[in-house]
């Protein structure tokens, strides 16, 4: 009797649940849709929010600046890989795609087939021992209207770059947390805290803006390197 009455506690908490995700999902913010970087906003923190770089990588840096003023710009992405974490957010001048689905938001990004970003967000822990990957590992939660997302695991190999010509390899360690809200129905603003001990002397804060067009036709298209 004991192990009946527990099968139907156990459906019925089952059927509730599948009714209860769907329904506190809706409740939470529309991110869903296609958005487009505000590049604009992306060169004025070139000159007017520069990351606390160690010394040595401020030289690279200030070498990459002076040559791409000469005309010989150092090309960030051409080596065909992703963008990887966190310069999609930084400096990608390409629209994204958000979809929220229950436990997980997915990023699917334009130009490459694998600029792809999952958020899980069903409680799950980060990994003890992660596969190091070039957009980490990531996972997110509500803070009331915010999405509050953690990402480690990012492999050294991604850069760290602050625009399309000036960036190096984060070389390990890297630590994201971004808090993204809508400023606006349409205008989302994520807020980073990226933490990167092996080539910066402090956590860089900095904002970036999108901004999504529901009166336009937008779709992400593929792309080949």
């Amino acid at each position: 009797m004991i192990a009946k009455q527990l099968l139907v506690v156990s459906r019925t908490a089952a059927l509730v649940g599948a009714f209860i995700l769907p329904n506190a999902w809706a409740q939470q913010p529309d991110f869903s849709g296609v958005w487009i970087p505000d590049v604009k906003d992306q060169k004025r923190q070139e000159t007017e929010n520069i990351p606390a770089w160690k010394p040595n990588i401020r030289r690279q840096i200030q070498h990459m600046i002076d040559e791409e003023k000469a005309g010989r710009p150092f090309l960030v992405l051409s080596h065909c890989l992703p963008h990887g974490m966190p310069s999609w957010m930084l400096m990608s001048h390409n629209p994204f795609e958000l979809l929220t689905t229950p436990g997980r938001i997915t990023m699917l990004g334009e130009v490459d087939g694998n600029r792809m970003r999952r958020i899980y967000m069903d409680g799950r822990s980060h990994p003890e021992d992660p596969d190091l990957t070039l957009h980490g590992h990531s996972i997110g939660h509500w803070d009331g209207e915010t999405l509050v997302v953690d990402t480690v695991a990012i492999a050294p190999q991604a850069f760290l770059a602050i625009s399309e010509a000036v960036g190096v390899p984060n070389n390990g360690d890297v630590h994201v947390l971004e808090r993204m809200h809508l400023a606006k129905p349409n205008v989302l603003y994520d807020e980073l805290e990226i933490t990167a001990p092996k080539v910066l002397d402090a956590t860089w804060k900095t904002t970036r803006i999108f901004r999504r067009y529901p009166e336009r036709h937008y779709e992400i298209i593929e792309g080949e390197c």
